[in-house]
């Protein structure tokens, strides 16, 4: 008990909620999100993923904070405060960020070179063909640049709550959500002629990205779109990856955890949102529908700077200002995935904090190495069970994002639905005496619909189901 008492603990709701908010707004928002909605017809992509934040993403989020602040524990020992048996979901739970950690900070090791290439001038070689392969498949440049965000990430946790997440997230969520705006508006303005003569502007690929498109739809189309959408919550929530409960578990009991939580709803659909209007459009202008189509690593590192160095002189500019606003909110994100470790490790082990830093980091660096040597050294090439290539990243990426966490969230749904009842979650919510207007709606959830969802999603995912 004394323990709990001497927990750190957020100062208000406001670092609360930007810091959970900077957890979600990671890579994941920037990178997957624009491409999934470019290819599920944009605004039906949209408006199905604006319903499921509304209800299934609000059930899980609501959850898992509610869980951190009612147990006081990070996710490795939350859950068998909760009911004794339920241990082992809270190793699956800390499982996800160990796993996750060292191939993000990988990817965040790519951003810093990017960022300080186009910071000295040199956009037009990072827009060449070939520069990202070469860059990846380098035996030293990726290393350093993995340990410079790793250890820029480990400081931060290692100042703690306030001083450390808390500061950080204060400074750099306004300046982040400044220019993603700022760059969203610029992307909005800017048109192109291509050498065929044809002049497509920022504007018409705004309208692509948010006009629903039914042509060719079929109810296989629809699923589709339904369950990319459903994913993709998982990265712009950062639920079922331990992080929430570990953030929940710093707000104190007199805050109004219903605001909150709609807050982060709020911010995380307004900014996942505004990626796509930052990028759509830009990638359109400069390189029409097909060049929409680019996803994940090769949409940030190839085709984006191919339309920066479009752009002209004021190319080198807007590069350096999406890399830095890139860089941020890796970091934020980078910062709750150590964090869900660290506080796990302080709870489960009584290490002091330090301690604790340190063998995460420690971990996340082997890790990474791992990582950066599958592109050169120990690079393999094998067939996941869905159907996809890949070697060390995309293994460990399969294993925590396909499997580990819809098992995370189905374990909890039927921890909260059926064993120590919605109840709890609706008391946690309610007990500084606000209301809890979606409570119906949070049972159906969290009892029949979301658990329903899931299975499919972790079966799509894991290739046992094809028919969709």
């Amino acid at each position: 008990m004394e323990k709990e008492k001497n927990r750190h603990s957020f100062s208000g709701s406001i670092g609360f909620v930007l810091a959970a908010a900077g957890s979600a707004v990671g890579l994941g928002n920037i990178w997957r999100f624009p491409y999934l909605a470019a290819k599920d017809g944009g605004g039906l992509f949209l408006v199905i993923y604006l319903i499921l934040a509304l209800t299934f993403g609000f059930a899980l989020l609501t959850t898992e904070i509610a869980i951190g602040r009612k147990t006081k524990q990070s996710p490795l020992t939350a859950y068998g405060k909760l009911k004794e048996k339920w241990k082992f979901l809270g190793v699956l739970a800390c499982l996800v960020p160990v796993i996750i950690m060292p191939y993000y900070c990988v990817i965040g090791g790519w951003v810093v070179k990017y960022f300080l290439a186009y910071l000295a001038g040199d956009g037009g070689s990072a827009a060449a063909d070939g520069y990202f392969t070469g860059y990846i498949t380098g035996t030293v440049e990726p290393l350093v640049f993995m340990i410079v965000f790793l250890l820029i990430v480990a400081v931060i946790i290692f100042r703690g709550v306030n001083h450390g997440i808390e500061s950080f997230s204060k400074i750099l969520m306004p300046l982040l959500l400044l220019m993603v705006v700022g760059i969203a508006v610029f992307s909005l303005t800017i048109s192109a002629t291509d050498e065929a003569g044809v002049t497509r502007t920022g504007l018409e690929g705004f309208f692509i990205y948010v006009i629903p498109s039914f042509e060719g739809l079929t109810l296989k189309g629809f699923f589709t779109v339904l369950l990319d959408a459903m994913g993709q919550l998982f990265f712009s929530l950062s639920v079922a990856m331990g992080i929430m409960i570990t953030y929940g578990s710093y707000v104190k009991d007199d805050e109004n955890l219903v605001r909150s939580i709609n807050q982060i709803e709020i911010f995380d659909t307004a900014v996942a949102f505004l990626a796509g209007v930052m990028i759509i459009p830009a990638v359109f202008t400069f390189m029409g529908r097909e060049g929409m189509e680019a996803s994940g690593p090769s949409l940030m590192f190839v085709s984006l700077p191919k339309v920066f160095s479009s752009m002209g002189k004021i190319g080198n500019l807007i590069g350096a200002l999406f890399f830095a606003m890139v860089l941020f909110a890796a970091l934020t994100s980078a910062v709750s995935i150590m964090e869900a470790v660290v506080s796990s490790f302080m709870d489960q082990f009584h290490m002091s904090r330090v301690k604790a830093t340190v063998l995460e980091t420690v971990i996340a660096l082997a890790g990474g190495i791992l990582v950066c040597l599958g592109y050169n050294k120990l690079y393999f090439d094998i067939e996941l069970p869905n159907g996809a290539h890949a070697q060390i990243l995309d293994i460990m990426d399969y294993i925590s994002n396909n499997c580990l966490m819809p098992l995370v969230a189905i374990g909890t749904c039927i921890l909260i639905g059926w064993v120590v009842k919605p109840g709890t979650i609706i008391d946690e919510a309610e007990k500084t005496g606000c209301r809890f207007g979606r409570k119906q709606l949070y049972i159906i959830m969290i009892r029949y619909v979301a658990p329903v969802l899931l299975l499919i999603l972790l079966l799509k995912s894991i290739g046992i189901l094809t028919i969709i």
